[in-house]
């Protein structure tokens, strides 16, 4: 197993510091310091990683936990991720894995060959880099992505899109589809609860808008009394339509207390339900609950007849209402994602996997 893998995102100071270039955190750091990820670190004047090959999971999932509603619905995913995280989010559901400062919370290795063969071997349509975020393991994910295109596998990043635009070209290179973690729409909730600003995410949005055939959703987790004001909702839900379009698909999760916000109250349903309101009145076409069970309001309808065109309850797909070319059976209006001529039966288990236990 490697210990630490070279990076190219990083340059020597004037001072002697190394300062990492892949995120907009730009730590510098002196050798033997890591950044704030955790994984990525200073030693002999470079910038490495320390987590390659090794993982805190793995995971067959449905596409639709990623959350992905309009990326062949119903299809298996191979989901892993590593450890560390480059924002610092006080209400981290994740926070165990993307929090961690232990290695030990490591507890498979997997090579990328390893990692295509037990995607092909479980039946799994694409692989996501998730669970933590995938920008601070570039690299690996980048070598799994060449070995699974190679076998006709997807990649999916489910990401808070925090990546300095080099990084960025090279990152989305070799990634099909992405859930883009929309944290909220103030710079202030980015600084305060984040440790991390809006605008890199926004222009990540809209790199992958206007450069990328990357397919993309957008989910933001709705904090009572942070994020969740009208105003701001109105807000972004009419930049999302000025600047991606009326397409892409939106979702709102809701919160539950945890990691440094425990003292919060859980997201109310109907404070969903008056989020989803407000993006379709700006235009949204498809906009989704989620962290709650609301079948209804969680199905995919057409933007122009109404007709029900993907029935989910929970990740169970029921009804399928769209053509062998993604057009809904009704009125022929072309729905955008990527579909096959049914959707897939994998339904909402989750398998744990194991391939090479380190401990």
């Amino acid at each position: 197993m490697n210990e630490a893998k070279k990076t190219k995102y990083w340059h020597i100071e004037p001072n002697g510091r190394i300062q990492c270039d892949l995120c907009p955190r730009n730590c510098t750091l002196k050798n033997g310091q890591r950044g704030l990820c955790y994984i990525r670190g200073a030693e002999n004047n470079e910038i490495v990683f320390y987590s390659y090959g090794k993982s805190s999971g793995f995971c067959v999932d449905p596409i639709e936990k990623k959350p992905l509603n309009h990326f062949y619905p119903g299809s298996s995913v191979f989901s892993f991720g590593t450890a560390g995280c480059n924002l610092a989010c006080k209400f981290c559901q994740n926070w165990d894995i993307s929090k961690s400062r232990e290695m030990e919370t490591l507890i498979d290795y997997a090579s990328p060959q390893d990692i295509v063969d037990t995607t092909l071997k479980h039946g799994c349509q694409s692989i996501a880099f998730t669970y933590n975020d995938p920008v601070i393991f570039l690299e690996y994910a980048q070598d799994v992505s060449e070995l699974a295109h190679q076998n006709d596998l997807k990649t999916v990043a489910v990401t808070a899109g925090y990546i300095n635009p080099g990084a960025r070209e090279d990152f989305f290179s070799f990634i099909d589809a992405a859930n883009v973690d929309l944290k909220a729409f103030s710079d202030d909730f980015y600084s305060k609860i984040c440790g991390a600003h809006l605008d890199p995410v926004l222009d990540t949005l809209l790199y992958l808008h206007k450069e990328t055939n990357v397919w993309f959703e957008i989910t933001t987790l709705l904090i009572p009394d942070e994020n969740d004001s009208d105003e701001e909702l109105n807000a972004m839900t009419e930049w999302i339509v000025e600047h991606l379009g009326p397409n892409i698909p939106l979702h709102f999760t809701a919160f539950h207390p945890d990691y440094k916000m425990v003292n919060k109250q859980n997201t109310s349903h109907q404070t969903l339900i008056r989020a989803q309101k407000i993006a379709k009145s700006k235009g949204i076409n498809f906009v989704y609950l989620g962290n709650v069970h609301d079948s209804t309001r969680s199905s995919t309808y057409c933007p122009k007849c109404d007709e029900l065109l993907i029935e989910r309850d929970w990740y169970q797909l029921g009804s399928w209402g769209l053509d062998s070319e993604g057009r809904c059976i009704k009125c022929k209006t072309h729905i955008a994602g990527h579909f096959e001529s049914s959707h897939g039966n994998w339904g909402r288990h989750r398998e744990p996997v194991y391939i090479h236990r380190i401990k």
